[in-house]
């Protein structure tokens, strides 16, 4: 698993390979790309997984899907994000960077899902708080959080379809109960542990 934080708002994108077979997947492929892009030249990618569709988190949708073929995976409460830039966010900082648009996803996230990816499976948490659409991904005890939590943090809710209330119900009752030794990749910032933010987080 190899990270990547991408444009402004370092948005970290994760590349998760099988590389006896040369292939992986990529969560979150955020704005300017390019460092990405290098990266998977020679590489097929089986899927775009998105924990949610704001503009920092799907900013090189467009291109990774069209150099690769592949498709892309959400959630359905965020299907119009894609191709809407007045609810991606992207026409509220035009300072940081133009109007992002995508073509719509090929495939819908679900609560609970076991999706099949690289051989493995991933568990999707549908995570919603944050926004409306969020998941969380699990694969043994890695957790891809997306913006829910973060290392002594947790994403903002002030944004539109955001709930203090959906957010803290889904840190407490989905991703806390995973067991202090999972392994914490968030949206933004370093690594954590579900244990460290138990007991550390000023939020939680």
């Amino acid at each position: 698993m190899e990270m990547f934080p991408l444009g402004p708002l370092a948005t970290n994108a994760y590349l998760i390979l099988k590389p006896e077979e040369n292939k992986g997947i990529i969560i979150d492929p955020g704005m300017n790309p390019q460092m990405l892009i290098k990266r998977i030249k020679d590489i097929e990618i089986e899927a775009i997984v998105l924990t949610h569709a704001h503009f920092d988190h799907i900013g090189g949708v467009d291109e990774i899907r069209k150099m690769k073929g592949c498709p892309v995976y959400l959630h359905p409460l965020e299907a119009d994000w894609l191709t809407g830039p007045e609810l991606n966010g992207s026409l509220m900082w035009p300072e940081i960077g133009p109007p992002i648009s995508s073509a719509p996803a090929e495939f819908e996230l679900g609560h609970g899902q076991r999706l099949r990816l690289l051989g493995v499976d991933f568990e999707v948490l549908h995570t919603p708080g944050h926004s409306p659409g969020s998941v969380s991904l699990l694969h043994g005890d890695r957790l891809f959080s997306g913006d829910v939590l973060f290392h002594n943090s947790v994403g903002r809710t002030d944004l539109p379809g955001g709930s203090s209330r959906e957010l803290y119900r889904s840190i407490h009752e989905l991703l806390f109960p995973l067991g202090d030794h999972v392994r914490v990749y968030p949206g933004h910032g370093p690594k954590t542990t579900i244990g460290f933010e138990k007991e550390n987080n000023p939020y939680v």
